[in-house]
């Protein structure tokens, strides 16, 4: 027996890896400058970080001018539904993105009927049978199927007041609330990463600060995060943040603000006064980051447009009142209102040249698509608030635009901050099938090689290792990934390999189903997805978990 243990040893010590990466510089995802170096890559980890000269390796890449770096982490996506559909995910694996937090409010789980039912037209627009209920269920298809990158998911505030009250504006009783406690805990239990909230979107709006709390508070027990959509982006945005900040020091949890913005035109060069905002809560022992997309348009369900008392007791009930004369002449006047309310994105943008329709499920409305509110009215002949009324009818309040809300400065801003990370806010998409007939947000293909092009190579805004940290070690240790977002020796071999003086994005506004370029290699757990530049058909990625 006692000879054995050296010759284990020396057979651990000979067997040839799986993957060499050769020659690269590698930007470790610490805001170090590179360094030269081999990686060995061995049962989906990093082995060895060195110079490997002649070892054995089942597959070898040589690297040589080009960068060695963690693979992407997306502090938010939209892909539940859509991973369901081509678990490859070419619009994220292109851009270098390996892992997705995902749950924004109204997550995948936990599930009933009565959600089902109301959720019907999203269920089968993708040609998905929701036939989980909990995040166990669905978490356990996701690993029989097989996916392209890693997946986390936070449980939405919205999702389990729904479970409990259905779409009604009304606050929970105190059994009600409790029920609700409960099923955030089951969530947190079976693998979600924090609570989400989307506050904006009914009937998220209808939920008080005091409700949020006592939610949150359940997920910190279990070492979760809070993650917002926050109430207001636009003229309210300071009590919006402050909103955020309690919730994060009576729950005593960490905050991520989704997508940090100022919307609106009247709100353009405000960033600096909500960075001092954020700056002030960091220095006061708050937990709190924020992510951004790097683009000036945002992209939402159109019926965010439409005031949130409008949504009560759901879509159905939202397109009986746009039906209505007497309603939809409330909801008119509301909308053409400023308001710091609710969050009046009618307002925000210049007029409606400024929303392009993104995605429909009615098969007769496929050819508005890509087109402004302010085209499909003069096609319709109609007022552009009737437009807005009854495209949403004719598609059962499912119509998806982009909006042009902000200013580049704010933005550019915004993506300077150290503690911003960068998050895709859009579901995994592809060039074929129901996910290819889409005119989605050109972040949904772009955002990780838009910011290497245009704010590290081109305005130099950021430095190529900054912007990695944003990439990688900022949202895993906001996340608490302790064994992802760092090259280093017992880490997860999530890598990407590339030139970064031709990476870059190719979607637009008017053409976005264009696939980023650039991304030689890109490794999850140690499996290329991407090799020379073509996607494989490795589905090697996991269900991440708190």
């Amino acid at each position: 027996m006692p000879i054995l243990v050296p010759v284990l040893l020396f057979a651990a010590a000979v067997a040839p890896y799986d993957v060499v990466i050769r020659n690269g510089h590698v930007i470790d995802g610490t805001g170090s400058p590179w360094y030269a170096a081999d990686i060995g890559i061995r049962d989906g980890k990093v082995a060895t970080i060195g110079r490997l000269g002649d070892a054995a390796a089942k597959r070898t890449i040589d690297a040589r001018g080009m960068v060695v770096a963690p693979g992407f982490i997306d502090m938010l996506g939209q892909s539940e539904l859509t991973i369901l559909v081509n678990p490859h995910l070419p619009s994220k694996i292109f851009q270098g993105i390996t892992t997705e937090i995902t749950g924004e409010g109204s997550s995948i789980a936990p599930l009933n009927d009565a959600i089902v039912k109301a959720d019907h037209v999203s269920y089968e627009h993708y040609g998905v049978q929701p036939v989980w209920r909990t995040f166990r269920d669905y978490f356990a298809r996701l690993r029989k199927q097989g996916m392209g990158i890693n997946l986390a998911s936070y449980v939405g505030a919205t999702q389990v007041r729904r479970m409990v009250l259905g779409d009604d504006n009304r606050a929970p009783s105190a059994e009600e609330l409790e029920r609700m406690k409960v099923l955030v805990r089951d969530a947190m239990r079976e693998g979600a990463v924090g609570l989400s909230t989307s506050l904006q979107y009914a009937p998220a709006p209808y939920a008080k600060t005091e409700e949020l709390i006592a939610l949150a508070a359940e997920a910190a027990k279990l070492g979760g995060t809070y993650a917002s959509h926050i109430r207001d982006e636009g003229d309210a945005i300071l009590p919006a943040l402050d909103e955020a900040f309690r919730i994060g020091r009576e729950a005593r949890i960490p905050v991520e603000i989704w997508h940090l913005k100022a919307a609106g035109k009247s709100n353009w060069g405000r960033m600096p006064q909500i960075v001092a905002r954020i700056d002030a809560a960091r220095k006061s022992g708050l937990d709190v980051a924020a992510d951004t997309y790097g683009y000036p348009a945002a992209f939402n369900t159109f019926s965010a447009v439409i005031p949130p008392w409008a949504h009560d007791g759901g879509d159905k009930k939202l397109i009986e009142r746009l039906k209505d004369p007497a309603m939809r002449a409330r909801i008119r006047k509301e909308m053409e209102t400023p308001s710091s309310e609710w969050n009046n994105e009618w307002q925000q943008v210049k007029g409606p040249e400024s929303f392009i329709v993104s995605a429909v499920q009615n098969p007769k409305l496929m050819p508005l698509q890509g087109k402004t509110i302010e085209e499909i009215a003069k096609i319709w002949n109609k007022d552009p608030i009737d437009t807005v009324f009854d495209l949403l009818i004719e598609d059962e309040a499912f119509t998806m635009v982009g909006m042009f809300i902000m200013s580049e400065p704010d933005v550019a801003l915004a993506i300077r901050q150290p503690w911003v990370s960068i998050c895709n806010d859009s579901q995994g998409t592809g060039l074929e099938g129901v996910l290819g007939k889409e005119h989605p947000h050109p972040r949904a293909y772009g955002t990780f090689p838009r910011i290497l092009r245009k704010y590290v190579r081109e305005e130099k805004l950021l430095t190529l290792e900054d912007a990695i940290r944003k990439f990688t070690s900022l949202p895993a240790q906001r996340m608490r990934f302790a064994d992802r977002g760092v090259l280093k020796q017992g880490m997860w071999a999530d890598v990407v390999v590339f030139d970064p003086e031709t990476v870059r994005d190719l979607a637009t506004f008017d053409q976005p189903n264009q696939l980023s370029e650039g991304m030689q290699f890109v490794l999850v757990n140690g499996v290329p997805v991407i090799s020379d530049g073509k996607m494989t058909d490795a589905l090697p990625g996991k269900v991440l978990t708190r």
